[in-house]
């Protein structure tokens, strides 16, 4: 059972990978949010973070965002003044685990009187209090719109899930003492990891207890920092053990029963097991019976209808999960499996489980040992490209439609405000990514204002700022500086560039990245899954191993080809009712770093007359459109090589071009403007 799991890619590497970058691809969310203005913190929480899962469970990720302007408090001595101070209250009229929320005065340590809102009430025993629902009665004031997601989970680089906004509470809540108080010694958790608890901040979530008779007002109390904690504290073989009832709860319990027994509960389950028994029970060998501890305890908690919280005891999980008539199914099931003595987990279909360990037990071998870990080594790696890109990109639409020296002035603030002495090792990390795409913006607009006002003179500061933005990734910071020079008509520092791109650029190994849209991911290189799954620093092989696509924003036109500006104009009035509000890349030039290479070669090589040179280049632009699957710009690169074609008289490929330009994006496409362009052409010849 452990080699398949290790197989299949629940494994120490894989979850470490999880680990790290799920905990980059935070830092990034948060840093990017924070520095267009938004007061909070934002976290990533459950299986993909916690490294518990598969490709087959394929969880998803919950987003909490927590609303630095609100302080939730338990005593009067932590209010703050200009804060939105609510006081929470538990009582015996509230249930485990819930609170209710008073609101208090921002201007002195006193309750608010005046119920000035719908979404405040006023109780019978004159406490205004705040309804649950207060998101949704003003979502336009606290909705978090990033990328292309709203408060709804696609974003690229992060897992379907929950998007959640909570109030932060920095006190452990009253319910959760006992817990925090305890004092262990032998038995996990450690007084070492009960005191990390004890300063973990919780959280308080919009959602009543079901059937309560303050359902509407109750707040439910989340200690998931602290789980989190916990969870990243688990050997690998508990880990294991998790991730099996969770193919258990997905092969014979969720489709029959859905909405009963949770993963949370399946977690809960096992943080208590754990702390039954001691921590050298839990070894490899032992895994099968583990899991059939963890099963036969689920099963009375099921038979029991309890299944208390591991931090706040008295919240039972289970209340009211199960009717008459599904709690004897369900504990059939349970005992089918448990009494199955393993026969049943030949059942799991979940990444092909059963039939693995059906295989490896008859001793044939239908799993490459590194097929699955370096697969999902690469796919974790290309997430957090995604991520990067998708939150460089929230900067750059913040910003998009202001003048250059106004643009330059905010994103020089952004940085010098955000550059905190107190970050952690990985919020560095994030800072550091974003900052290079920062330094290469600035520097682009800087010299596209001095190519402007100063007759193609370029100031060495605009150089300098690009200069710290080329290793962002292999190729995309060092096109824009090439970009620069040829619009400055410097065709020999441009062609060194260029050929420097070239020779970063392996093919067999570098994976396109486009963080504008959500655009459909194919499978990718095999070098580059095993370059990600082998190296220890995988932040660091995002410079090496991964090609963002190259944005412009308007007040970087001068520094970009002609060809490229008509992309910044693609709609037309009757294209912008057909756009959504998570379509403001569109008003960007953007197009992949390989076609824009092989583009500026052309060009450039058109420029210094080499006839040979250039037709490579234009063939390498044809060939990259047909073999590149993920090309997040394909449209544009088709724009380009049409304009190419009509450079070379080649009218009818050209109009070949842009016709299958539109296939791609009908609509919001700047091949309509280069067809109105190339027939206006046939017609005056």
């Amino acid at each position: 059972m452990s080699q398949v799991m290790d197989l299949i890619g629940v494994n120490e590497k894989i979850v470490m990978k999880r680990r790290k970058l799920m905990l980059l691809n935070e830092s990034l969310f948060k840093l990017s949010l924070q520095l267009i203005g938004n007061d909070l913190n934002m976290f990533l929480f459950g299986s993909q973070t916690e490294g518990t899962t598969t490709l087959g469970l394929n969880s998803d990720t919950d987003c909490l965002t927590s609303l630095n302007k609100f302080n939730v408090i338990q005593d009067w001595s932590e209010w703050e003044y200009g804060k939105c101070n609510l006081l929470m209250i538990q009582d015996e009229n509230v249930s485990p685990g819930y609170c209710l929320l008073q609101a208090l005065r921002d201007d002195a340590p006193l309750p608010q009187v005046v119920k000035c809102h719908d979404y405040l009430y006023r109780d019978r025993m004159g406490r205004i209090l705040l309804k649950n629902t207060f998101f949704n009665v003003v979502p336009n004031a606290y909705a978090v719109r990033h990328g292309p997601a709203h408060t709804t989970p696609a974003v690229p680089g992060v897992k379907a899930g929950d998007f959640v906004i909570a109030l932060p509470c920095q006190l452990r809540p009253v319910q959760a003492r006992h817990w925090f108080n305890q004092h262990r010694e032998e038995h996990w958790p450690t007084y070492d990891m009960i005191q990390y608890c004890r300063n973990t901040k919780c959280f308080v979530v919009g959602v009543g207890k079901t059937g309560s008779v303050n359902e509407t007002f109750e707040w439910r109390i989340s200690t998931s920092v602290a789980e989190r904690f916990l969870m990243f504290n688990l050997n690998i073989t508990q880990i294991k053990c998790y991730v099996l009832m969770k193919m258990i709860l997905k092969a014979f319990i969720t489709q029959m029963f859905p909405n009963s027994i949770t993963s949370f509960m399946c977690k809960t389950v096992l943080l208590h097991c754990i702390s039954y028994t001691r921590s050298d029970a839990w070894k490899e060998n032992t895994l099968f019976t583990c899991l059939s501890f963890c099963l036969s305890t689920l099963y009375n908690c099921v038979q029991n209808e309890y299944c208390p919280h591991f931090f706040i005891t008295q919240n039972n999980l289970m209340t009211g999960r199960f009717t008459p008539e599904t709690k004897p199914l369900i504990l059939e099931t349970l005992r089918y499996v448990i009494e199955s003595n393993g026969r049943a987990l030949f059942e799991i279909e979940c990444d092909d489980f059963g039939l693995f360990l059906q295989s490896s037990l008859n001793g044939i071998n239908l799993i490459d040992a590194h097929c699955v870990p370096t697969h999902i080594a690469g796919r974790l790696l290309i997430d957090t490209a995604l991520a990067q890109g998708v939150h460089f990109q929230c900067l750059l639409r913040d910003n998009y439609n202001l003048s250059p020296i106004l643009t330059i002035k905010k994103l020089l603030t952004l940085m010098s405000n955000h550059h905190n002495e107190n970050f952690s090792n990985i919020d560095r990390k994030a800072y550091c990514l974003l900052t290079r795409y920062l330094c290469c913006t600035i520097g682009s607009v800087l010299a596209s204002l001095n190519i402007y006002q100063q007759d193609q003179f370029i100031y060495r500061k605009a150089l300098s700022f690009m200069s710290l933005g080329l290793d962002s990734d292999v190729a995309s910071g060092k096109l824009k500086l090439a970009s620069v020079f040829y619009c400055t008509g410097d065709m020999e520092r441009t062609e060194l560039i260029l050929k420097n791109i070239e020779e970063c650029y392996d093919l067999s190994v570098v994976e396109p990245v486009c963080g504008c849209y959500d655009s459909k991911q194919y499978a990718r290189r095999e070098i580059f899954n095993r370059l990600c799954y082998e190296s220890n620093e995988e932040w660091a092989l995002l410079k090496h191993i991964t090609a963002s696509c190259v944005c412009y924003i308007r007040c970087e036109i001068n520094c970009c080809p002609f060809e490229l500006q008509h992309e910044m104009f693609r709609s037309t009035q009757e294209d912008f009712v057909h756009r959504s509000e998570d379509d403001d890349w569109m008003d960007f030039a953007a197009v992949d770093s390989l076609p824009y290479l092989y583009f500026l070669q052309y060009k450039t090589y058109s420029r210094l007359g080499r006839l040979d040179d250039k037709q490579r280049a234009l063939s390498n632009i044809a060939r990259t459109i047909d073999v590149e699957p993920n090309l997040g710009h394909k449209e544009t690169a088709l724009n380009l090589l049409g304009q190419c074609m009509e450079q070379e008289n080649n009218l009818d490929n050209a109009f070949k071009c842009y016709a299958r330009s539109l296939q791609i994006r009908g609509r919001n496409n700047s091949a309509k403007i280069n067809i109105c362009k190339l027939l206006n052409k046939l017609i005056n010849n």
